[in-house]
């Protein structure tokens, strides 16, 4: 089974574009589920988080506080890199495990969508490699209307990401989200239409309105 990767940076549409993959048929392993999983509670991955950070980042119910989390990394690149250090290879072992079951299911392709596929160093072993873009005004407008953070708050959320042209530059294919949600699926499409062709792989079905 052959496996790309779908990458971008924070609020630029990457879940929306995996989305859209998996409704017309693609197998897509979102490493952003997966992370959630690892750090479920009673697993061993709360667990290190807790020692890690204290008791700080949990919720009354034991759930992880992901805000409480969030403003603790985000203050403190130190924090951050324990925080990947715990978690990276948690979600690289059990995206692996999906992988594989993929594979045993007959699947020809799959698609992993991971925020952090270049940060991590993984994107040379996902290739094609998808990366869903935005303009760095656009992302932070996003980001407020979406979190409720203020601009500074936002600004620092883009910046803990790697530079945009960083990611662009290891792309085979890119997708600008600047625009509105139907020009985005249309572009969505037609990128998912050039990996199977690139792939010699039968294009999945789109049943949807007005494609072509």
């Amino acid at each position: 089974m052959h496996v790309f990767g779908l990458t971008g940076g924070i609020a630029s549409g990457k879940s929306t574009v995996g989305q859209r993959f998996r409704a017309r048929g693609l197998p897509v392993v979102d490493a952003d589920l997966v992370a959630r999983e690892v750090v479920a509670p009673g697993s061993t991955g709360l667990a290190a988080l807790v020692t890690a950070f204290g008791s700080q980042v949990l919720q009354a119910d034991g759930a992880l506080d992901r805000a409480a989390l969030a403003l603790v990394i985000f203050s403190d690149p130190q924090m951050k890199r324990q925080l990947e250090a715990i978690t990276h290879p948690l979600i690289a072992a059990a995206s692996q495990r999906r992988i594989m079951a993929l594979t045993g299911e007959g699947h020809l392709v799959a698609c992993y969508e991971a925020a952090l596929l270049v940060e991590t160093g993984q994107a040379p072993f996902f290739k094609p490699l998808v990366v869903v873009a935005s303009s760095e005004h656009v992302q932070i407008a996003r980001i407020i209307a979406r979190d409720g953070l203020g601009t500074a708050a936002a600004r620092l959320r883009v910046h803990a990401q790697k530079p945009l042209a960083e990611k662009l530059a290891l792309a085979t294919y890119v997708i600008w989200n600047d625009d509105d949600r139907e020009v985005l699926m249309a572009t969505s499409d037609n990128t998912l239409n050039a990996v199977t062709d690139s792939l010699n792989l039968p294009r999945f079905p789109c049943n949807f309105p007005g494609f072509a």
